[in-house]
């Protein structure tokens, strides 16, 4: 049994804007049904992970632009790698909500990314469907997020079965932020066990409901469409459950770090807490460890935050980062 940490930080921080927000909703095609059961019983079949080219890099890392399949589409990225032959543990990025009009390769996870790959990890920041330079996904708007949860597990899958000589496929870990923290736990529960271990910065809520009744039902067609599609929550509170990771926490087999400010204004800090409880009910390795007085984005209690991640992917990659 694990208890709560609450790490109490007195410094003001500005709270950020929201976390999650609809996208765009251009579908012509149907929707893949959206719910985990439908997602358990997919194929994953993650693959081709590729060096596109080097587009920079620092003394201590190169940075490069990748691509790798996910199931039909191809997903772009960036990796930055440390310099040195490794092989180097690998953490996989899942990036916040950018409006995808406007999203950049690579965009949202700059302090992470650099910060991995000072220490020897090699920071593998996807796009998903959609954004930069990814294949286009119709369906993605009516998917709940489903589609980005495939991209996600099929970035870890190209990871295991990738030749690249300075990638330990064996040692590997997810960081989801915001719109993909709860990504994340959906790809935790989909598939179990791509992942070693799992770190999530103020998450969006493990259930479906809280995160569409704060960005999507109010947004005047997509909201529309979502609810002529699935029924609305009231209505068909059962399906929606079924869209929802926090009721299938019971398949999650990842240790797990979250980060929570409590002034958090985009992703609440009941969110946090509901989906702890979850998770310690469910009996897993879940640690939640709150911020007083933090905001969305995490500025003043980052450093500390960091090193708490160091000593958890020290511990659960199993082996001390390779340095040359």
């Amino acid at each position: 049994m694990r208890s709560r940490i609450v790490t109490r930080v007195l410094i003001a921080v500005t709270a950020g804007t929201v976390c999650a927000t609809a996208l765009s909703t251009p579908a012509q095609a149907a929707p893949v049904d959206p719910t985990i059961p439908a997602a358990i019983s997919a194929t994953y079949d993650g693959r081709d992970l590729r060096i596109r080219k080097h587009i920079g890099g620092t003394s201590a890392y190169t940075r490069h632009a990748i691509t790798y399949k996910s199931g039909d589409l191809t997903i772009s990225g960036i990796m930055n790698k440390p310099r040195g032959k490794g092989p180097f543990p690998v953490v996989v990025l899942a990036h916040g909500y950018i409006d995808p009009k406007v999203y950049v390769t690579g965009q949202g996870f700059r302090r992470e990314q650099d910060w991995l790959a000072r220490n020897g990890y090699v920071a593998l920041h996807i796009d998903y469907r959609n954004h930069a330079s990814s294949d286009k996904d119709p369906q993605a708007d009516l998917s709940m997020r489903m589609g980005y949860a495939e991209d996600v597990i099929n970035a870890g899958l190209a990871v295991r079965e990738s030749k690249l000589p300075f990638i330990d496929n064996d040692h590997l870990a997810l960081l989801g932020r915001s719109m993909g923290g709860g990504v994340a736990f959906q790809a935790l529960v989909i598939k179990p066990g791509v992942y070693d271990a799992a770190i999530t910065y103020a998450a969006t809520s493990s259930d479906t409901v809280d995160n569409f009744n704060k960005w999507q039902r109010y947004s005047p067609a997509l909201g529309k469409r979502i609810i002529a599609q699935y029924g609305s929550p009231e209505k068909e509170p059962e399906f929606w459950r079924t869209m929802s990771a926090r009721n299938y926490f019971s398949r999650v087999t990842e240790p797990i770090l979250m980060f929570h400010g409590t002034n958090d204004d985009s992703c609440a800090i009941s969110w946090a807490r509901a989906t702890d409880d979850a998770l310690t009910r469910a009996g897993k390795d879940a640690t939640l460890v709150e911020y007083k007085g933090a905001g969305h984005y995490f500025y003043g209690p980052w450093n500390d935050s960091i090193e708490r991640v160091d000593q958890f992917l020290a511990k659960h990659l199993s082996s001390e980062p390779a340095t040359s």
